[in-house]
């Protein structure tokens, strides 16, 4: 997967925005301004930190373990990192976007929701 498939799939979310607050070869995307993936821009292959329920972590590093590592640079137990270099199939590497978004989304403030909900 290249990091235009990657980005538009993640800004066609709903309130999510981009920024390269760590510098020019990070990509940040939150929702409502909490980081739900960072991607790394000069690394190849292209190399995405996702956020993940703990024991799917676990699960998928193990069935995974060449193409899902625990997250570089963070909370290793809840952030995996996604290298992709054309073995995890994108229906994978969607839904495993889908599941970093929807756990941020949930853990918003009940303000920060009815303010997602409004966009």
């Amino acid at each position: 997967m290249n990091i235009d498939t990657f980005r538009d799939y993640c800004l066609a979310k709903k309130g999510v925005t981009e920024g390269l607050p760590f510098g020019p070869d990070n990509l940040v995307l939150k929702v409502m301004g909490k980081m739900f993936s960072i991607v790394s821009l000069d690394e190849v292959p292209l190399r995405a930190n996702l956020k993940c329920d703990p024991e799917r972590a676990i699960e998928l590093r193990e069935e995974y373990e060449d193409n899902i590592l625990p997250g570089y640079h963070m909370n290793k137990q809840h952030w995996n990192t996604l290298v992709l270099d054309g073995r995890l199939d994108p229906k994978l590497v969607f839904e495993l976007i889908d599941h970093s978004y929807e756990l941020v989304v949930n853990g918003l403030t009940a303000k920060l929701k009815k303010e997602l909900e409004d966009l």
